[in-house]
């Protein structure tokens, strides 16, 4: 379908505008003929074709140069691969035909860009090893980070455009994408230093999945506009002017939290709007000077700063003279501001600004001029993923798993007994480190001794710890380690071991079951295994033929098992409903021609244990391989991470027709301890609400109580109004909703 005259005279106009922004990077007419060149090969390549929204496709691709450019600050050959890099999946040109016009950086740049279209399109049949190709193309994107980090970026802007045009898509593309977006794409943003990137992410992912939040924060954020920016000012005024009288050229600014962040502090601690205190912070950016080092200029202006606010001791944050693995470097203090509020101060120089905001793109810019006495901390990161992406056992999601741990963490800075330094994840073990220093002290590690006192290998690090590994050769990975480790690495090096090892397992136990199965004449099928995993507590075949190898089962009570009917309707305490649930996993497949147009089928569900979703939740569906339907809160972790390794599995979910029936929920508990308090409680609860109540347990300790109550609502509103009705007890300070009872 040809393009209006409208429509090419708006490719052209935005054609033109990027090629003057291109003037601030180009080194001769060579390079502006290239961009041209790209330009009009991709424009000439995507003729006719639209996007979801019905715009010209071209449009796409150069939104993405101009964010490769403007807000990424990439060079020439990055915006040719932008402008080119849907050619190969969309068209009939080829990787060497792109590197015919454009030579073979550009193309290796767009090889990396490119999606497996084909070869792992069906998943219908999926793999013992549990194939992805969402999996499958982050990995083969991530093998050229090895050469070239360009490509990555330029992947982040280009999900950054679908982000801002999201809306044009269906609700269960939507799902998909901002599954994908939290779970991988925001962290990669992150570990790569790209503050604005990975911010606008977010915000946008939670805009699509959960709107109502979204809109209620951005309109309360804008109604406090206008006393933050009063308050803003009387903090700045007498740190613009010490700042001044010291001779120091600097810009001095509030930062609003984004949405996100506000919206996740919401969550985590079960408060409103209202008391989300640390909504802004001040950023003084300054202008270093010769000669004297940048963390020296920063600690002199934090002790201008606390002359005049007096400072939080345990709120110091220095990443100048240790820098965040990702790059960042800055210097935070949180110091007591007018009015009796703590307010942040982040202190950075144009360069660490620079850092912050661009990543990589600025990393490599000032590499030879700052950091070339040694490997940055992002360098060390590539050549992790190199190593992991060269691991031969790892399956693609097991390692999008193990990369995504790596991704989005605090970190501890711990020594070895010489004196180097390693960055480990916060949360990390000795075991961790010891495969950090090499995968085979890991394999063998028996002990530790951290600052000289010997200690168990699982025992957790703290920055500052200085650690040496004790091995013995009679010590093998055992499968209990992998709850011992947090790093990709160590995970890596014990599931590499343990696959070694338990395939001869699984072969073993296979045969023994299919030798049992022939004493009955009966074909192991989907149905038989349906039956005989929940039976013997194992959640895929794998796990079952193990478990039969090693002993830990047997088959002596296989028969009646056998024979019990098996469930084949969910009992519906309440209806769910699943728009176009058999949507296929590739194009070809067909919803069940056995369904009737006119009715809804009756579909097997359950609800995830992991998130415990109650009518009025906002849900989701994950269907397995035998279209069995998972009931998910959208919020769940689970759900994000299965959406984003295998989003064409995930349908929507809605709530219909709720029947007068209770389900288990969960509610925490925090306030002043008082004689009564439990008394109160259960009256409000049992008498007042006539709710029934499962259990209720409170601990008191300094005259601060905490504790959960369980019980059982009919819907969200329910349990919003109980909720309600706690928190106007005297004393009670907290009232929370939690998916499932802390240990």
């Amino acid at each position: 379908m040809k393009y209006s005259q409208a429509e090419e005279q708006l490719i052209e106009e935005q054609g033109q505008a990027l090629f003057a922004a291109c003037r601030g990077i180009v080194k001769g007419e060579a390079d502006m003929e290239l961009i041209k060149k790209a330009f009009y090969f991709a424009k000439d390549a995507h003729e006719g074709v639209r996007r979801k929204s019905g715009e010209p496709y071209i449009v796409h691709p150069i939104a993405v140069a101009r964010i490769v450019l403007d807000e990424i600050g990439l060079g020439v050959k990055s915006v040719v691969a932008s402008l080119v890099h849907d050619v190969v999946e969309d068209t009939n040109y080829t990787v060497e035909d792109i590197e015919h016009q454009f030579g073979e950086k550009i193309a290796r740049m767009v090889d990396g860009l490119t999606k497996i279209a084909e070869v792992f399109a069906d998943t219908t049949h999926a793999t013992k090893d549990e194939t992805s190709q969402q999996a499958e193309n982050f990995r083969k994107m991530l093998l050229t980070l090895s050469d070239d980090v360009r490509v990555i970026l330029i992947k982040l802007a280009d999900r950054l455009h679908n982000m801002r045009t999201l809306g044009s898509m269906p609700v269960h593309k939507q799902l998909k994408i901002t599954s994908e977006t939290m779970y991988l794409f925001a962290p990669l943003a992150h570990r790569l230093g790209l503050h604005s990137v990975k911010t606008e992410l977010e915000d946008l992912s939670l805009r699509y999945r959960f709107p109502d939040e979204y809109q209620q924060i951005e309109g309360k954020l804008k109604a406090t506009d206008a006393s933050r920016n009063e308050y803003i000012d009387r903090f700045d005024a007498p740190i613009v002017q010490i700042l001044r009288e010291n001779g120091i050229d600097f810009e001095i600014s509030g930062r609003v939290k984004s949405v996100y962040s506000i919206w996740k502090k919401m969550q985590k601690k079960g408060i409103p709007f209202e008391e989300v205190y640390d909504i802004f912070a001040i950023r003084i950016v300054f202008k270093s000077t010769p000669l004297i080092p940048e963390k020296s200029q920063c600690w002199h202006i934090y002790s201008l700063i606390t002359d005049i606010y007096k400072p939080k001791p345990d709120r110091i944050r220095d990443w100048v003279n240790i820098p965040k693995a990702n790059g960042y470097e800055a210097l935070h203090c949180t110091v007591m501001g007018p009015d009796g509020d703590w307010v942040e101060v982040q202190i950075r120089s144009e360069r660490m600004e620079a850092i912050a905001e661009r990543g990589f793109a600025a990393h490599w810019k000032y590499k030879e001029e700052q950091w070339s006495k040694g490997e940055g901390e992002l360098d060390k990161w590539i050549k992790q993923i190199r190593e992991a992406l060269n691991s031969p056992t790892e399956n693609a999601v097991e390692f999008l798993d193990n990369f995504k741990m790596n991704l989005y963490t605090s970190e501890v800075v711990v020594f070895t007994p010489k004196g180097e330094q390693r960055i480990l994840p916060q949360g990390a073990t000795a075991l961790d480190f010891a495969y950090e220093i090499h995968s085979k002290i890991g394999s063998s590690a028996v002990g530790a001794k951290i600052n000289h006192d010997m200690v168990p290998i699982f025992t957790p690090i703290h920055s500052g710890d200085q650690i040496e590994i004790i091995t013995s050769r009679s010590v093998t990975p055992q499968p209990e380690w992998l709850e011992h480790v947090v790093t990709a690495k160590a995970k890596t090096g014990i599931k590499n071991f343990l696959k070694r090892d338990k395939q001869n397992n699984i072969e073993n136990g296979m045969a023994i079951f299919e030798t049992k199965m022939r004493e009955f004449g009966i074909h192991p099928s989907a149905r038989v295994f349906r039956k005989l995993l929940p039976a013997y507590q194992s959640t895929t075949k794998d796990e079952f033929y193990s478990k039969l190898a090693t002993g830990i089962i047997n088959l002596n009570g296989v028969e009646k098992i056998l024979r019990q009917n098996a469930a084949s309707k969910i009992i519906k305490y309440w209806t769910l409903q699943f728009p176009n649930p058999f949507k296929s996993r590739n194009n070809d497949r067909k919803r069940p021609s056995a369904a009737p147009k006119e009715e809804e089928p009756e579909y097997r569900y359950s609800i995830a244990e992991c998130c415990n979703p109650i009518p009025g939740d906002q849900v989701l569906g994950y269907k397995d391989e035998a279209d069995h339907i998972n009931v998910h809160k959208k919020s769940c972790p689970v759900a994000v991470r299965l959406a984003a390794q295998h989003g064409e599995n995930i349908v929507e979910a809605k709530w219909s027709g709720v029947k007068e029936v209770s389900y288990l929920t969960h509610i925490e508990l925090r306030g002043i301890d008082r004689i009564g308090i439990t008394l109160d409680i259960a009256k409000v609860v049992s008498d007042e609400l006539r709710v029934n109540m499962r259990e209720l347990k409170l601990q008191s300790h300094d005259g601060i109580f905490e504790g959960v109550v369980s019980l059982y609502v009919k819907s969200i509103d329910d349990l919003k109004d109980i909720v309600a009705r706690l928190g106007k007890i005297r004393g009670i300070e907290h009232v929370h909703r939690i998916e499932t009872i802390p240990e």
